[in-house]
C-alpha cells in the first residue's frame, strides 16, 4: 500500500469522479484507476463503485476513507514539521468564495495572488458554492477558510468568524415604479413588497436567508419570481422589469448605469453580511493558518 494510491482513492471520493480527480492530481486518468485498482486487490475489496453517474463509495470504502485521510494528514504533518525549521510553507489550501466575492470592494484574487508570490509551493484549491454549503464543509474540515454570507450576527456553532462586509439591504426598480411614490426619506418598509415578483439570490446562499427572515418577521410570503448567482445579474433581470430585486447596497453609478432606483429596505432592515469562516480551533496546516492571517489583515470590514 501506498501514499500515492491513498490519495489517489481521497481525490476520487472528494471529486466523485476519476476524470475530475486524475485534472486536480495532475496525472492521466488510467493512471489514476490502475492504481486504485492495485490497491483494491491488495485489500481484497473494491472500494469505489463506478456504476452510476457519479463514483461513490462502496461500504468498505466508507469504513477506508477515515484512515486514508489520517494517513495522509499524518504524512503532511511530518512534511509541514520539517518544513516549519526551513521556514519553507507547502502543502494545499482549500478556500470557499460565495458568488461574486472576488469581484466585490474586497479583492481576495490580490491576496491570494500576493500570498502565491510569497509561497509558490503552496497549492491553492478555489470553489465557488452556496454560502450553506461552504459553511457545512468547513465545519466538516473539507474547506480550511470560506468567504461566505451569514444570516446572523453570530458565529454558526463549531466556527469562528471575521465580518468583511455589513450593508444594508436595498430594492433595485424602474425609477417609474409604485414603490418609489411610496418611499419615505429612510427607505420602504418590507411589507411593501407583499405580492410584488422578487428577483433574489437563490435558497442556501447568505442573503436569501435573510430575506425569508425578515418576511417572516414583517408577516409577509416573498413571491420569488427570478434567482440569480449574482447580485448583478439581479440588477439585469430587474432592469428588464421582469421583478424588484432584493440586493446589497450597490456600487455608486451601477444602479444609475442600468437604468434604475435603490431604495433601502425598512421594518425590519435586513442587511446583507460576508464574513470569513474557519473551523473554531484554527485551520489545520501552517499554510492555511497563513493564508487566513493575510487574509484577515487585508480584508478590513466595511458597512454600509
Amino acid at each position: 500500500m501506498e501514499l500515492r494510491q491513498l490519495r489517489y482513492f481521497v481525490t476520487v471520493v472528494e471529486e466523485a469522479n476519476v476524470t475530475r480527480a486524475a485534472a486536480r492530481l495532475h496525472v492521466a486518468q488510467p493512471g489514476v484507476s490502475a492504481q486504485i485498482r492495485q490497491l483494491e486487490r491488495e485489500l481484497g475489496q473494491p472500494l469505489l463503485d463506478r456504476s452510476g453517474r457519479s463514483v461513490t463509495t462502496t461500504e468498505a470504502g466508507d469504513a477506508v476513507l477515515p484512515y486514508a485521510r489520517a494517513a495522509l494528514a499524518a504524512a503532511d504533518g511530518v512534511r509541514q514539521t520539517v518544513d516549519e525549521f526551513s521556514g519553507l510553507l507547502r502543502g494545499r489550501v482549500r478556500i470557499g468564495l460565495v458568488s461574486g466575492a472576488a469581484t466585490h470592494e474586497f479583492d481576495v484574487v490580490s491576496v491570494l495572488a500576493d500570498f502565491h508570490d510569497r509561497h509558490p509551493q503552496v497549492e491553492i484549491g478555489l470553489t465557488e458554492d452556496s454560502s450553506e454549503r461552504m459553511l457545512a464543509a468547513v465545519r466538516r474540515g473539507e474547506l480550511d477558510i470560506a468567504a461566505a454570507g451569514l444570516v446572523d450576527e453570530e458565529p454558526p456553532p463549531g466556527l469562528a468568524l471575521q465580518m468583511v462586509v455589513d450593508e444594508a439591504l436595498v430594492v433595485a426598480v424602474a425609477p417609474g415604479d409604485p414603490l418609489v411614490a411610496q418611499a419615505g426619506p429612510a427607505g420602504i418598509p418590507l411589507a411593501a413588497l407583499d405580492g410584488r415578483p422578487l428577483i433574489s439570490l437563490p435558497r442556501g446562499t447568505g442573503l436569501r436567508g435573510v430575506l425569508d427572515r425578515a418576511c417572516a418577521q414583517a408577516g409577509i410570503r416573498p413571491r420569488i419570481a427570478f434567482e440569480a448567482a449574482s447580485p448583478l445579474l439581479l440588477v439585469r433581470l430587474a432592469a428588464r422589469g421582469l421583478g424588484v430585486a432584493v440586493v446589497p447596497e450597490l456600487p455608486p453609478g451601477t444602479a444609475a448605469e442600468s437604468g434604475l432606483r435603490t431604495l433601502r429596505i425598512t421594518e425590519p432592515q435586513p442587511r446583507g453580511r460576508i464574513a470569513l469562516v474557519w473551523r473554531a480551533d484554527g485551520p489545520a496546516s501552517p499554510a492555511a493558518r497563513s493564508l487566513l492571517e493575510r487574509l484577515r489583515a487585508a480584508l478590513v470590514p466595511t458597512a454600509a
